[in-house]
C-alpha cells in the first residue's frame, strides 16, 4: 500500500472511530445527563428497614450461637458453590443462591422456627462486621486483577467498547428510573441520587467473575480474551467512579458537603498515587519477606478503608483503590500473598456477606403483587440488553465479526458478585428498597447464571456451521478483511479478534 493510500486509509479509520464514539458513548452520556434534569414525580416507595442493621444495640449473643450461625453460612455457601460448580456454573453463582436459601425468601419461609434460631437480630451484626470485611478484601482483589497493562496497548477497539458498555447501559438505566422512581424508590431519595445508582448498578461487569470464566474456558489468554478483559476493567472503573458520585450526593446534606467530599476523595487518590504507591514499591524492593509483605498489605487495605469511611464514602472505595495501586512486579512473594488472601476471603469472610444480601432478599414481596414480577422483567430486559447492544452497537462498526461481537457482549453482561456489592451499598444508604433491591439480585443471578450457557450455545452454534461448511467442501467462513490503519501497539484488539474467528 502506498503512502497516500495508508494516509486516506487511517483518516477512514479515524473518522469511522469518532462517529461511533460519538454515537455509541458520546449521544448516551448527554441523554443521560438531560434525563437527571427531569423531574419524575415524588416516590411513595416504603423507606427500607434492614435485616441486618450496621451498630444496632443488641445483647449479646452466647459464643456457641455465633459460632452455629457462622458455620452454617460458610459451609452451605461452600455446598452450594461446589454442587454449582458440578453443574457448569461459576462457583460464586452456588454463593450467591445459598445465601438466598438461608434468608427469608426460603428457609424463613419453609421453616421460620429454625430460620429463627440460626439468625436471631443479637447475631445479625456480627455477621454484618464480617460481611463489610469480606467486601474490603475482595474488592482488593478485585483492584489487584486490574492490570494496568491490560489498559495500554490494546487498540481503539477495546476502549470504545469498554466505554459503549458502560454508556449505553447507563442511559438506559436512568431512562428506567424515570419510569420506576414514583412506584419503587425510597420516599426521601431524590431522583439525581436514585438515577445514578440505577445507571451504575446497570452498567458494571462483574471483573472478577469475568475473569474466572474465561480461565475455565481456556479463552483467557486468547486475542478474544485478552479483548474482554480489558473491556470489562475499563468499564469497571468508569461504573465505579459513577457509583462513588451517587453516594457522595446520597451522603452529603447540603451541595457544599458533597463538594467537600469530592474534594477530599480527589485528595486521597492523590496522596494514593503520589505518596502510597512509591512507598510501597520502594518497601518491596528492599526484598521483604512473604510474612512480612502480607500484614503490609492487610494494614494497608483496612487503613485506605476507614480513611474513605471518615471522608464519607464507602469502605470498599479505599481497599479498591489500594488494589489497583499496590505494585505489580511479578514478584513471586505478592502472588503467595494474593493467594493466600483470596483463599482466606472467598472461604470465610464473602460468604458472611452472601448471607447479608440473601437476609434481605425477600421474594416473597415479588409474589403479593403480579405488577411488581413485571417491572423485574422489564428491569432485566433493559439490563441485558444495555450491556449485549451496547457492546454490539460499537464493536460490529468497527471490524469485529460477528460471532466474537455476541461472545463479547454476552461476557460483559456477567454482574455477580461484583453486583451484589453495589446493591448492598444502595440499601444500607436507603437509596432503594428491598423490594427493588430483590429484583435487582434476581437481575444480577440470571445475567450471571446466563452467561455459561450462552457462550455454549454460541460454541455449538459455531461448530455446526463449521461443519456445514466442511461437508459442503465449502471453506470456513473467514473473519473480515484487517482494517486499515491498525495501530501498531494493539496485536490482540480488533485485528487480532478478527484473525482469530
Amino acid at each position: 500500500m502506498t503512502y497516500t493510500r495508508f494516509r486516506s486509509a487511517n483518516k477512514r479509520t479515524l473518522r469511522r472511530s469518532l462517529i461511533a464514539y460519538g454515537l455509541a458513548v458520546v449521544l448516551p452520556s448527554v441523554l443521560a445527563l438531560l434525563m437527571l434534569a427531569l423531574d419524575p414525580g415524588t416516590a411513595t416507595g416504603p423507606v427500607p428497614v434492614l435485616s441486618v442493621e450496621p451498630g444496632r444495640e443488641e445483647a449479646v449473643p452466647a459464643t456457641p450461637l455465633l459460632l452455629l450461625s457462622i458455620t452454617t453460612v460458610v459451609a452451605l455457601a461452600h455446598l452450594g458453590g461446589a454442587v454449582f460448580r458440578r453443574l457448569g456454573q461459576p462457583r460464586v453463582i452456588g454463593e450467591m443462591a445459598a445465601g438466598i436459601v438461608l434468608g427469608p425468601s426460603l428457609l424463613g419461609a419453609v421453616w421460620p422456627e429454625a430460620y429463627g434460631a440460626l439468625f436471631p437480630s443479637a447475631v445479625m451484626p456480627y455477621l454484618n462486621l464480617l460481611a463489610q470485611f469480606g467486601l474490603a478484601f475482595f474488592m482488593f482483589l478485585v483492584g489487584l486483577e486490574l492490570r494496568g497493562d491490560l489498559l495500554r496497548g490494546r487498540g481503539r477497539i477495546a476502549v470504545l467498547c469498554g466505554q459503549a458498555s458502560v454508556a449505553i447501559p447507563f442511559a438506559l438505566g436512568v431512562a428506567l428510573a424515570l419510569l420506576i422512581y414514583t412506584p419503587l424508590a425510597a420516599a426521601p431519595v431524590e431522583f439525581p441520587v436514585f438515577a445514578l445508582f440505577i445507571g451504575a448498578a446497570l452498567s458494571v461487569t462483574a471483573f472478577p467473575v469475568l475473569a474466572r470464566i474465561l480461565l475455565e474456558r481456556g479463552l483467557f489468554h486468547t486475542p478474544t480474551g485478552a479483548l474482554t478483559v480489558t473491556c470489562a476493567a475499563i468499564a469497571d472503573v468508569t461504573a465505579w467512579l459513577l457509583l462513588a458520585v451517587a453516594v457522595t450526593m446520597a451522603k452529603g446534606s447540603s451541595p457544599a458537603e458533597a463538594l467537600r467530599t469530592l474534594g477530599l476523595t480527589v485528595a486521597f487518590a492523590a496522596v494514593m498515587v503520589w505518596v502510597v504507591r512509591p512507598l510501597l514499591a520502594r518497601l518491596l524492593r528492599r526484598g521483604l519477606s512473604q510474612e512480612a509483605t502480607l500484614p503490609i498489605v492487610i494494614v494497608g487495605l483496612l487503613v485506605s478503608g476507614l480513611l474513605t469511611e471518615l471522608i464519607g464514602i464507602h469502605l470498599i472505595f479505599g481497599a479498591f483503590l489500594f488494589g489497583v495501586l499496590f505494585p505489580r512486579d511479578g514478584d513471586v512473594r505478592l502472588r503467595r500473598v494474593r493467594e493466600r488472601t483470596q483463599d482466606f476471603t472467598t472461604s470465610f469472610l464473602l460468604p458472611p456477606f452472601f448471607a447479608f444480601v440473601g437476609l434481605n432478599t425477600q421474594i416473597g414481596l415479588l409474589s403479593q403483587d403480579l405488577a411488581m414480577w413485571g417491572w423485574c422483567l422489564l428491569i432485566l430486559v433493559v439490563a441485558v440488553a444495555g450491556k449485549v447492544g451496547g457492546v454490539l452497537v460499537i464493536a460490529r462498526p468497527m471490524g469485529v465479526p460477528g460471532r466474537e461481537a455476541m461472545r463479547l457482549g454476552v461476557l460483559m453482561n456477567c454482574r455477580g458478585v461484583t453486583e451484589l456489592v453495589i446493591l448492598s451499598i444502595g440499601l444500607g444508604l436507603g437509596i432503594i428498597t428491598q423490594v427493588l433491591f430483590t429484583m435487582l439480585v434476581i437481575v444480577a443471578l440470571v445475567s450471571t447464571a446466563a452467561t455459561a450457557p450462552l457462550l455454549g450455545l454460541l460454541d455449538r452454534w459455531d461448530a455446526r456451521r463449521d461443519g456445514e461448511a466442511a461437508r459442503d467442501g465449502l471453506p470456513e467462513k473467514p473473519g473480515e478483511p484487517g482494517e486499515p490503519g491498525e495501530p501498531e501497539g494493539a496485536p490482540e484488539g480488533a485485528g487480532a479478534a478478527r484473525r482469530s474467528a
